[in-house]
């Protein structure tokens, strides 16, 4: 196992075990290089203020570095930002689009949101076929 990779486990084992300082040293130089694994758990903890001050600008930077590589958890975090105004402003097309592509990769509570956002219109346009689509693929995966 490559340093890199005993790195990435190490700093996933510790934020696991709610280690953030410990998880946090060894997963801020791997985000630093582009490990969208690395980028997602220092979202969180900065989102959260885990083991370092909260900071929503950090958060959402990694949140997004992470999503944009095709993470699917950060994806569907990236979605609940936008949904929910956490770290960015409020922007429910764009939450819709990033919990589709999470849904799209068969992330069950992507595909579950998507569903409640067609049932209630939410950032698209009421569509119960779409919702009970979605519904169902969710139903599949989990």
């Amino acid at each position: 196992m490559s340093e890199p990779d005993m790195n990435l486990s190490s700093g996933i084992a510790a934020f696991e075990a709610k280690e953030f300082a410990k998880a946090f040293k060894f997963l801020s130089p791997l985000a630093e290089t582009g490990n969208d694994q690395a980028q997602y758990r220092l979202a969180v903890m900065y989102q959260n203020g885990l083991g370092h001050v909260r900071n929503e600008m950090l958060a959402y930077k990694w949140m997004r570095a992470a999503a944009e590589q095709g993470n699917s958890l950060a994806q569907h975090g990236l979605g609940f930002m936008y949904m929910q105004g956490e770290c960015v402003p409020k922007n429910e097309k764009l939450a819709v689009e990033w919990f589709r592509r999470a849904a799209e990769q068969g992330l069950a509570g992507s595909q579950m949101t998507l569903g409640m956002l067609y049932e209630q219109g939410v950032g698209v346009e009421k569509n119960e076929v779409e919702a009970r689509k979605w519904y169902e693929m969710a139903q599949k995966n989990s």
